[in-house]
């Protein structure tokens, strides 16, 4: 998801302020809830970017849907984000509101790929290897993808290492598709 300015800085005043009013955790969980929920609904998102659909009534929509499950602080963010119109921006701010707090808590995320499921010890393993080449705490997300074969894919930020029986086929094929055959006359 490509973040813009507005996007960031909508996210940087949300952070500021609630660490001003010390209920950072608090709104991280609000903000990865918000997230999720317009992640995982689509109607949701098409109300939220609909023109047609009142201010007032997405007010009392999000209302409903939030109300009881986030703070106030929060609340009253997602109150202000819609009165001023750009409700359609609420998910992107809250990816934003997530960069910000994993930056100020220093917590590096990664993402394993595999053909199976990680157990605990492989996962543990994992986990030091990425903590022995970065210094932060690491937040791993697992995906199970069965075109790689075997193996691992790992990502971290912009670095990426590619373990993976596809890669390595991959790369065999290159290799004997060369012509490595030189005549001699």
């Amino acid at each position: 998801m490509k973040q813009s300015r507005v996007t960031i800085r909508y996210a940087k005043a949300l952070f500021q302020l609630v660490i001003e009013q010390d209920t950072l955790e608090q709104s991280y969980r609000d903000m990865v809830l918000l997230h999720a929920v317009c992640a995982e609904s689509k109607e949701l998102s098409l109300l939220l970017k609909s023109p047609i659909v009142k201010t007032d009534k997405k007010l009392k929509i999000l209302e409903d849907i939030f109300g009881s499950k986030i703070g106030k602080v929060t609340m009253s963010f997602i109150n202000i984000i819609t009165t001023k119109k750009r409700e359609s921006l609420l998910t992107l701010i809250a990816s934003s509101f997530i960069t910000l707090y994993k930056a100020h808590k220093k917590i590096e995320t990664a993402t394993v790929i595999t053909a199976d499921p990680l157990d605990e010890v492989l996962k543990s393993e994992v986990i030091n290897f990425i903590k022995k080449h970065g210094e932060h705490n690491v937040e791993l997300t697992e995906k199970v993808d069965s075109t790689i074969i075997g193996g691992a894919i790992i990502r971290m930020g912009d670095k990426q290492l590619d373990a993976s029986v596809s890669k390595a086929i991959s790369e065999l094929r290159q290799i004997f598709n060369k012509n490595l055959y030189i005549q001699d006359f």
